[in-house]
């Protein structure tokens, strides 16, 4: 076959029988309803329309960012090993960067030990990918949760995400699990309870755990990105540059929104679900098809939000649904802030009603005796 390379090649179709015929081209090249087959290791099809037919389950991506995260490692793959959703239609994929302690070194002894042949545990696949964004901000919870930091902060969790997402997701992932590394206690069949409700994107209630000093085990409502619009969040949005990052939970920005965090309790019905219009990113499930959709987490203010919550707002702008499950809990890690970051905020005003609610009724009682 002769191809003359010093000019733009034409399609066959527009070439007369003459010119195929001097340029020694197969007349079957010029049908227009014939696909051409071509046998060549460097041309991939890939059917979106039918990849996942393919899987006996659907093949879920598990997204995990990391920075400074060396001691909460061991429970985290603890956990993962735990997971009763088949582990060989599951892949790994954990972004690390702008470390300054040991979180590689952990991450690559705990991949290599539950990815042994041995392990029954054992994933589909595992990635590992490196990224440094230069941030500066420092991991204590005083610094990482003080009012300032936060739309730096967020912006760069944001964009750290998307850098995993973009790195680790394949044509045959249905779903996406985004999972922070800091939880300490979850359902083992949590993945298949979770697509059961077929949502777009679904998000559970976050609460820990703490002890107080005579051992009293206090549950505690940990999640605050996770909300309802209130006509006082939309009016304070209104009002403010489109640059800015409104932060949920500060006394800053009294939005007196309706948190997740607030709406449920583990003993009751775990499959109710509410809506919502921001999320947070403990425990996320995606359907694949939303971020190949161009829905990600905005690394800048997207209707005045970034990161997680950004990303509802956009899914919600795109017409996905955002759902909660009150009532389904999920434990994290107990982060021992202290109070004040929502003060003002319908959170601590309804703790403190309930509290002096029953501080009331012992009076009551102690007066009824």
């Amino acid at each position: 076959m002769k191809f003359n390379y010093g000019e733009p090649a034409q399609p066959p179709i527009t070439l007369t029988e003459e010119e195929r015929a001097q340029q020694d081209r197969p007349d079957s090249l010029a049908n227009p309803h014939e696909p051409i087959v071509v046998e060549s290791e460097s041309i991939h099809l890939v059917d979106l329309d039918n990849v996942a037919k393919a899987e006996d389950r659907p093949r879920i991506l598990i997204l995990t960012p990391l920075r400074d995260a060396a001691p909460h490692l061991e429970k985290h793959f603890e956990l993962l090993s735990q997971l009763t959703y088949p582990h060989h239609s599951i892949d790994l994929a954990f972004l690390v960067g702008d470390c300054t302690d040991d979180t590689l070194e952990v991450l690559h002894a705990e991949i290599d030990r539950l990815q042994k042949d041995s392990n029954p545990a054992q994933f589909r696949t595992a990635k590992i990918i490196l990224k440094d964004f230069g941030a500066n901000f420092d991991q204590s919870v005083e610094d990482r949760h003080s009012f300032h930091a936060q739309g730096t902060r967020r912006k760069g969790i944001g964009r750290s995400r998307n850098y995993l997402l973009y790195a680790a997701l394949k044509p045959e992932h249905e779903w996406v699990y985004w999972r922070d590394v800091d939880i300490v206690e979850n359902p083992p069949d949590i993945i298949e309870e979770f697509m059961q409700h077929d949502k777009d994107i679904l998000v559970p209630n976050i609460w820990f755990h703490r002890y107080d000093k005579n051992g009293k085990d206090i549950e505690g409502r940990y999640d605050y990105n996770s909300w309802q619009e209130s006509w006082r969040g939309r009016r304070l949005a209104s009002r403010l540059s489109k640059d800015t990052i409104l932060a949920e939970g500060y006394k800053e920005y009294r939005t007196h929104r309706k948190y997740l965090a607030w709406m449920g309790d583990w003993r009751k019905n775990k499959k109710k679900e509410v809506k919502l219009d921001g999320i947070g990113g403990v425990n996320i499930l995606v359907k694949a098809d939303v971020h190949r959709s161009g829905i990600n987490f905005p690394c800048y203010a997207f209707e005045n939000q970034a990161d997680t919550e950004g990303f509802a707002a956009m899914a919600k702008r795109a017409g996905y649904e955002v759902v909660g499950l009150p009532n389904y809990v999920v434990w994290h890690i107990d982060t021992e802030e202290k109070e004040g970051n929502l003060k003002g905020n319908r959170a601590q005003i309804e703790a403190k009603e309930a509290k002096e609610r029953e501080r009331a009724q012992v009076e009551i009682h102690k007066g009824s005796v």
